[in-house]
């Protein structure tokens, strides 16, 4: 696979940047090296190495749920700029 000017010339399109043909040819052919550095990938002998997500051994760490009490609405209503029955009083943003 290789990209040409022309993918270039489309992407900065997309991007909506204005490149000079210098700038389309040397971001050609630096794309095009990051691909060849990619493809010596293929070259790894991976016959027997299982799929994996992830290259280390990760396991989910959560806790487990556990009932506890809550703050107190008087606790909790401390930190709120502005209170109004109870409940945080915020400025409204629908006319």
């Amino acid at each position: 696979m290789s990209i040409t000017n022309q993918d270039v010339r489309h992407v900065a399109k997309l991007a909506r940047l204005n490149l000079s043909a210098e700038e389309e040819q040397m971001f050609t052919e630096q794309l095009n090296a990051i691909l060849q550095y990619a493809e010596k990938l293929n070259e790894l002998d991976t016959d027997g190495v299982e799929p994996t997500t992830h290259v280390l051994p990760v396991s989910n760490v959560m806790r487990e749920d556990v009932k506890r009490e809550s703050l107190p609405l008087e606790k909790v209503m401390l930190n709120a700029p502005d209170e109004e029955d109870g409940q945080f009083k915020v400025p409204a943003v629908l006319e």
